[in-house]
């Protein structure tokens, strides 16, 4: 098992730029399968998740060619359904929650799908219900084998409907949209999500042929049409990846400039990092974050403490919360982080706390962070990555601290960041991958 060994305590200086977006990337790999012409996509991230999905797709029949890096061509002539049947496809999309963006493609131009419960980071109960109860909202039928550990899904005869959806499922809305723009007639999605990795997808499906009008709010109207066509698509820079690097800079006295951020797409998470304190200057589409020996976290305008929760799109995603706890720990004032979309993901702030972060874990969805503003610098130690998102926190409290860090379970790392060490390597940082 591989891991980081880490010297911390220096400042970094430089320009980094964001890998493509991976949430984005596990949705739009998976669309070309409705079409028989070929798709191009742009901007696709060299990590373990996306590149098990473009393996996944390729088992199928789909024909993926690698036409330069970050760049691939996917031409999903024929698909080979009965593949969907075999031990080798159990076995790889069961390592791979992005697995179950398969299914609406699938369902909506073969018309049955089957599919294990997928894996992905162990944060807490992260249901499907969203995505089959819109496909039987469509007309497909499914059932579990629990001694296969199996869904099995027919849908011959998907025809549009209007459906109310349960939650503000990201992935949920996504494959939902996948099934219906091939179906017949006329489908409305409300409480549909609306992230931009969504409206990413919902575009490039339009330029496909489809028609899907709302795009950006929350009540999605899809028209089914009998075929799409090929396109060329280019991702998102990470917006997961943007804000690590915004708190990158300011737990480590660092000047750093994030270059190409499509700043317009980011929403509220730069206003959330200036609200801990974290100073910034957007120049054109980068972001120049300058050295900072301190930052203050604001209190709201009754004087009361700072609370920083997740919500559903236009509100702060969950996926960088970990990244905010980490950055409020040598902030100067006190911070509530409520993670109310996930009951596990804060456990981690045990090993914060080993490194003499003051923090109190109310329960499995607060905790409060007692800025310390520096007074007390963290110090290095041995850990292991829990999931994507933590493991990243802890490596940005690791380049923070003094002395030497290891991180152990670094894959878990990988599956969501490309080549981050090398990256950081060049603003100098010190960091080392060791296998073990």
């Amino acid at each position: 098992m591989s891991s980081f060994r880490i010297k911390g305590g220096n400042k970094l200086q430089g320009e980094i730029v964001p890998q493509g977006a991976k949430n984005e990337a596990l949705q739009v790999i998976c669309a070309p399968l409705l079409t028989t012409e070929p798709v191009t996509i742009h901007n696709i991230p060299d990590i373990v998740d996306v590149n098990k999905l473009i393996e996944l797709v390729g088992a199928l029949g789909c024909k993926v060619e690698k036409l330069k890096k970050g760049t691939y061509r996917f031409t999903a002539t024929s698909i080979n359904t009965s593949f969907l049947q075999t031990e080798d496809y159990r076995k790889k999309a069961a390592a791979l929650r992005g697995s179950v963006m398969l299914l609406g493609p699938i369902l909506a131009r073969f018309g049955s799908a089957s599919i294990p419960k997928p894996g992905g980071d162990k944060i807490g109960r992260r249901r499907l219900d969203t995505h089959f109860l819109g496909f039987q909202n469509l007309g497909a039928k499914f059932n579990f084998d629990s001694h296969e550990n199996l869904f099995h899904i027919d849908a011959h005869e998907l025809k549009g409907c209007y459906m109310l959806l349960d939650e503000t499922s990201v992935t949920g809305t996504a494959n939902i949209v996948m099934a219906a723009v091939l179906a017949k007639g006329k489908t409305t999605i409300y409480n549909a999500a609306c992230e931009p990795y969504l409206q990413q997808l919902c575009s490039m499906l339009n330029r496909m042929g489809a028609k899907i009008s709302g795009i950006g709010s929350n009540l999605l109207v899809i028209d089914g049409v009998e075929k799409l066509h090929g396109t060329e698509h280019t991702l998102l820079p990470d917006m997961i990846e943007i804000g690590s690097f915004i708190g990158l800079a300011a737990m480590t006295k660092s000047e750093i400039t994030i270059k190409n951020c499509r700043i317009e797409m980011l929403g509220m998470i730069p206003g959330v990092f200036k609200k801990l304190g974290i100073k910034m200057e957007f120049k054109g589409d980068d972001i120049f974050v300058p050295a900072q020996e301190h930052y203050e976290i604001e209190n709201f305008i009754d004087g009361s403490i700072m609370t920083v929760a997740d919500a559903p799109w236009p509100g702060f995603t969950p996926d960088l919360l970990s990244i905010v706890l980490v950055v409020a720990t040598q902030a100067k004032g006190n911070v509530l982080i409520h993670q109310k979309m996930f009951e596990s993901r804060l456990f981690f702030v045990d090993k914060l706390i080993d490194m003499g972060a003051q923090i109190i874990l109310c329960d499995p969805h607060r905790a409060t962070v007692i800025g310390l503003d520096r007074k007390q610098p963290l110090r290095g130690v041995k850990m292991a990555s829990p999931d994507i998102r933590a493991g990243v926190a802890l490596l940005i409290a690791a380049l923070s601290a003094q002395g030497e860090s290891e991180i152990s379970n670094i894959d878990q790392i990988d599956r969501g960041y490309e080549d981050i060490e090398g990256r950081l390597k060049k603003m100098g940082a010190m960091i080392e991958r060791v296998n073990g």
